[in-house]
C-alpha cells in the first residue's frame, strides 16, 4: 500500500536503491555551512537547528552502504498528467567497488533500442551511457547532461541516480520535521559554483533522512526563491529476509504535475558478480541476470 506510515518495523535496515544510498566511502570532513543560508530554519521544532548535528547526520550518511551484491528488476510507469499512461521495464546490478557504490541499469525503451548506464557513486561521481545506434560506442555524461531523461517523456535523470548533492559541502541543517509520522533531519545542500555555472536555476536540494536509521526517504529540487521543483520520495518498502528494499519511488515534476514511479518487481540479494559487469568499456556487453532461484518476487 502506498503512503504508509515508515515506521521502524517496517524501515529495518532500509536502503534507498543502491544509486540512491550507495555504500559510499567515508568521506573527508564536511565543510561549514554557508552563511547565506536560505530559505530560512521553518522546520524546526524548537530551539536553534545546530549545524553540527546535520553535519553528523551526513557524514553517516555517506557511510551507510550494503554489503555484497544485487540485483535488481523493476518498471518505469509513466504517469503524465494528461495523456496515456505506459511502462517502461529495466534491470539494475549494483555491488559497492574502492570508490564507493556503483550500478549498472539497462532500461528498454519504446523504440527497442534501449539504454544502458554505468552509475558510480562516491566522492568522485561518474556515469557513462550506450551512444545508442549500432557502432557500440559508450560516452561519459557530463555535469551539463546530467538532467536530461534517460528515457524521453519519464521523469528519471542520470542526476536522480547519481544524488551528487550528497557530497555537496555548502548545507545548512534546518531542523526537525515530521514525515509520515517520523522525525526526520531536513538538510539544504546547495551546487558548488562549477554545477551552478551548467544549472543556475537550481538553487539547492532539500534532503529529509529518518533520524533513526538515516536513511532518505525524500529529496526536492529547490528553483529560484526556494520553489520546489521536482520531489523523489520513498512510497512503499518490501522485506527479503532480514533487508528492507524500496518496492516504490515516485519522481513529479511540481511544474507539470507529471508523475514516474519506479517500481521493484523482483530482487535477489547477496549475490558475487565479475569485475567486467561494471566497466564502461563492457556496457556494450550483455549479462544475464541470476538464476530464477535465487530471485523473489516483489509483485505479490
Amino acid at each position: 500500500m502506498l503512503g504508509r506510515p515508515l515506521t521502524p518495523a517496517r524501515f529495518g535496515r532500509a536502503f534507498f536503491f543502491a544509486l540512491l544510498l550507495g555504500a559510499w566511502e567515508r568521506p573527508a570532513a564536511i565543510a561549514a555551512p554557508s552563511p547565506t543560508a536560505a530559505p530560512p530554519p521553518i522546520f524546526n521544532l524548537g530551539g536553534q537547528p545546530d549545524q553540527e548535528e546535520g553535519r553528523k547526520a551526513l557524514e553517516q550518511l555517506r557511510r551507510q552502504g550494503i554489503a555484497g551484491g544485487y540485483y535488481l528488476e523493476f518498471q518505469l510507469r509513466v504517469m503524465p498528467r494528461r495523456g496515456e499512461e505506459w511502462t517502461v521495464p529495466g534491470r539494475m546490478w549494483a555491488m559497492q567497488n574502492e570508490r564507493g557504490a556503483v550500478s549498472r541499469v539497462e532500461i528498454s525503451t519504446p523504440g527497442g533500442e534501449g539504454t544502458r548506464l554505468l552509475i558510480q557513486n562516491g566522492a568522485q561521481p561518474a556515469v557513462w551511457r550506450t551512444a545508442g545506434g549500432s557502432d557500440g560506442r559508450v560516452e561519459q555524461v557530463g555535469e551539463a547532461g546530467l538532467f536530461a531523461p534517460i528515457v524521453p517523456g519519464t521523469e528519471l535523470t542520470a542526476f536522480d541516480l547519481l544524488m551528487p548533492f550528497i557530497y555537496w559541502t555548502d548545507f545548512t541543517y534546518q531542523g526537525l520535521e515530521r514525515f509520515r509520522g517520523r522525525p526526520t533531519y531536513v538538510i539544504v545542500m546547495r551546487p558548488p559554483a562549477s554545477f551552478s555555472s551548467h544549472y543556475p536555476q537550481l538553487t539547492g536540494v532539500r534532503v529529509h533522512l529518518d533520524t533513526q536509521f538515516n536513511a532518505l526517504v525524500q529529496t526536492e529540487l529547490l528553483g529560484p526563491g526556494g520553489a520546489v521543483t521536482k520531489t523523489l520520495s520513498v512510497e512503499d518498502l518490501k522485506k527479503i529476509g532480514e533487508q528492507w528494499i524500496p518496492k516504490t519511488i515516485d519522481l513529479r515534476d511540481e511544474a507539470t504535475r507529471n508523475k514516474t514511479r519506479f517500481s521493484v518487481t523482483a530482487a535477489a540479494l547477496d549475490l558475487d558478480f565479475s569485475a567486467g559487469l561494471f566497466e564502461p568499456a563492457q556496457l556494450t556487453d550483455s549479462f544475464s541476470p541470476p538464476a530464477a532461484a535465487r530471485m523473489e518476487s516483489l509483485q505479490r
